[in-house]
């Protein structure tokens, strides 16, 4: 071979070489994406189950209000049917 041929077959490994590096790069590059972008789904996850954790215990809270209402309203009216037994 003469020093011209080896020059083109020197050409080429430097062209594949830098094709190899730039597919590198751009795979990288779009695997940090899909990273970034499934790290914001979860942080998103996180929320939604943050709201619902303080809706449910809100809810909780509420029918704890409102089983004790009940039970003064059922004590209310026990007394009331105690009375009129007593006066009826």
């Amino acid at each position: 071979m003469d020093q011209a041929s080896w020059g083109n077959v020197i050409a080429i490994v430097v062209l594949l070489a830098i094709a190899a590096i730039l597919i590198v790069i751009i795979w990288q590059v779009f695997a940090t994406r899909r990273a970034t972008a499934s790290l914001l789904r979860e942080d998103e996850y996180r929320k939604l189950s943050e709201r619902g954790t303080a809706a449910e215990e809100h809810i909780a809270k509420e029918l704890g209000a409102a089983s004790a209402e009940l039970a003064d309203l059922r004590n209310r009216v026990a007394e009331i049917e105690r009375m009129m037994k007593e006066v009826g």
